[in-house]
């Protein structure tokens, strides 16, 4: 054979690794995507349920002063997440945007009262927490009642739960199909080397001796997909924020690092488990059906 065929032999086997490469990086964004928005579940529903206010309206004798240290009682305890202290004049500005400027007419004073805005850490907005907090806060002279909609929090809690659920078997489905895609990829790349594994096997190589280099590359090529995939999830990730500075305030980018792990973890026991099977398998085959 001569030094061109040679070269001509090793570009297509390059272009053929490459290639390889580039579809089982394009699979694993997507396992890493999915495996970003899982870990990121729990922090988006607690993020739409810290925002969920309850409004604690004071006495009308009670004075600004009474309602800020109450404020600050508030604060301390253990299922608060923030509270914001509302006084009369900013109360009725409020009223008055929403139900227009004549609504003080119908009555003799103003009605609007010292009031305190609390948002709950999110362990404590379901229906039961939400009584119990209700009675703690009502307990003390100066409330004169806590208000929220029962409604809204039910109706959160409920469809932040189907889109769990259904972000779940989104997931294990996209998980899924990344195994196939690769599974039939790293098949396509062995299967294309049956032949040399046929003549391994003939001069008496046996199935651990002719698995190992196989699977030494399965390893190498599984790290670089998903070191490449790595680099393309972290450029996405780069551009939504500089373009969307506010999704990173629901999303915890603290488990970036679990994510990364993921999506090489995946790319390596993929890559080596698909060849481990198939190189077993066309091992198995006989000299006739090498040919289909």
């Amino acid at each position: 054979m001569s030094s061109g065929e040679n070269k001509l032999i090793r570009r297509r086997l390059a272009g053929a690794w490459l290639s390889s490469v580039i579809s089982i990086s394009l699979v694993l964004l997507l396992v890493g995507v999915a495996s970003l928005l899982l870990i990121n579940a729990k922090s988006v529903s607690d993020y739409f349920k810290e925002n969920v206010q309850i409004s604690v309206l004071m006495g009308q004798d009670v004075t600004e002063d009474q309602a800020m240290d109450y404020a600050t009682t508030l604060d301390a305890m253990p299922f608060i997440k923030g509270t914001r202290f509302i006084s009369k004049e900013e109360g009725t500005r409020d009223m008055k945007d929403m139900l227009g400027e004549d609504f003080l007419n119908v009555f003799e004073t103003a009605p609007i009262p010292v009031s305190v805005d609390v948002t709950l850490k999110a362990d404590y907005v379901s229906a039961d927490s939400l009584e119990m907090v209700k009675k703690v806060i009502s307990s003390s002279p100066l409330v004169d009642e806590v208000v929220y909609q029962q409604s809204l929090i039910d109706k959160l809690n409920t469809n932040l739960g189907k889109i769990s659920l259904i972000l779940g078997v989104f997931v294990l489905l996209l998980l899924f199909i990344s195994f196939v895609l690769i599974n039939n990829t790293v098949r396509l790349n062995v299967f294309s080397k049956r032949f040399t594994i046929h003549t391994m096997k003939l001069v008496g190589a046996t199935k651990s001796f002719i698995r190992g280099p196989f699977l030494g590359q399965a390893v190498f090529q599984g790290l670089i997909s998903a070191l490449l995939a790595t680099l393309i999830l972290l450029g996405i990730l780069f551009f939504v924020r500089k373009e969307f500075v506010q999704l990173f305030e629901v999303f915890s980018m603290d488990l970036l690092l679990v994510v990364i792990g993921i999506v090489i973890l995946s790319g390596i026991l993929i890559c080596l488990v698909s060849t481990y099977f198939v190189v077993g398998k066309l091992v198995s085959l006989s000299n006739d059906e090498l040919y289909y």
